[in-house]
């Protein structure tokens, strides 16, 4: 059903495009009296069929007949077909040879980019499974931790100290299964069908919750929070978005050597919902920042190396989760030092965002 559409909708273009063609090739030709630009025309034509349709055929054919029309229409004998005029026959086959070669190129082009937008989506893929282990391990740790000290210490423990680490145990383990699926969902095999699950969150909401979290990790960390005054609703994957501001803030906490202030800052601009981390520490070295979010901050990187570079692995997974809501992540450098981490969202959800 889906290709019975998409083969109308290319001959729908083919067919509304040699009209156009021909109907504005008669206006010039009764208008101006003048034929010289009528074959750049279909070629044009034919040109802009090849780009907005799929493969060579449609090209091919809207060449075809483009020939077919000027030699009927646009040359001596009028609105009849002559191919015994030498003259005819060479401008004929100027015109199909123009058109074809344009149409195989343009196609050339498009399978190209196509080719090279898949291996973007290979190359996210590859930056999510690389970065699971590194976004994994402070509840993992937090889940083995608290049981190994049930285990060990069960009979001198209060019931109450019980309950509270228990509850600390399926709060993490709930947080890590929401996480996990998300993650998941965004790595399916078939690229094509990844979708991110839209719902109207409240960022006083959004936030309050990235605070909690951050806390419960980082007690000692003070965060300067800025939000807007209006009230405030962005369609977006919440644990998702949770999960990227998090890992820049716990970023900056690990890797910003001499930060002693760290804020968190959201604004609004026209449609837009941007989102700032900001810290005042050591910054990030040139040479790195240009590679900063594809999980690979050296291009020799051993195995061992990218152990050490865990914020940069963490930072592919933010990159490939705010490009998935159809935004943009960036790095900024201030002059006066440190660096903001900042993402933009669209505040109007639009449908079948891949």
């Amino acid at each position: 059903m889906k290709k019975l559409g998409l083969i109308a909708k290319d001959l729908t273009i083919t067919v509304l495009m040699l009209a156009s063609c021909f109907l504005l090739c008669l206006f010039i030709q009764n208008k101006f009296e003048n034929s010289t630009l009528i074959p750049a025309i279909f070629v044009l034509g034919a040109f802009i069929t090849s780009i907005l349709t799929n493969g060579y055929l449609y090209g091919i054919i809207s060449a075809i007949l483009s020939v077919l029309a000027v030699n009927f229409a646009f040359t001596f004998p009028f609105f009849a077909f002559n191919f015994t005029v030498l003259e005819n026959i060479i401008s004929g086959a100027i015109l199909l040879a123009v058109a074809v070669i344009t149409c195989s190129l343009t196609t050339t082009i498009k399978r190209q980019e196509m080719q090279k937008a898949e291996g973007e989506k290979e190359k996210m893929r590859a930056n999510l499974l690389r970065a699971i282990s590194h976004d994994l391990r402070t509840p993992l740790t937090t889940i083995y931790g608290t049981s190994s000290v049930l285990l060990e210490n069960y009979s001198d423990l209060k019931k109450e100290q019980v309950e509270k680490m228990l509850e600390a145990i399926k709060e993490d383990s709930a947080w890590l299964n929401r996480m996990v699926e998300n993650l998941l969902s965004i790595t399916k095999l078939d690229g094509d069908n990844v979708k991110i699950i839209k719902t109207e969150t409240v960022l006083d909401e959004l936030v309050d919750s990235i605070l909690v979290k951050f806390a419960k990790r980082y007690p000692q960390q003070e965060v300067t929070v800025d939000l807007p005054e209006d009230f405030t609703v962005i369609p977006m994957d919440a644990i998702l978005i949770e999960q990227v501001v998090i890992n820049l803030l716990e970023n900056a906490v690990e890797h910003a050597k001499g930060m002693t202030k760290l804020e968190f800052r959201v604004f609004t601009r026209s449609d837009k919902a941007v989102f700032e981390i900001e810290d005042n520490g050591c910054g990030i070295p040139e040479e790195i920042q240009k590679n900063i979010f594809s999980g690979q901050l050296y291009k020799n990187d051993t195995p061992s190396d990218q152990k050490k570079h865990n914020a940069g692995i963490g930072l592919s997974v933010c990159a490939s989760i705010i490009k998935a809501h159809g935004g943009n992540i960036e790095l900024v450098t201030p002059k006066e030092g440190g660096c903001i981490f900042r993402f933009i969202l669209d505040m109007e959800d639009s449908a079948n965002e891949q």
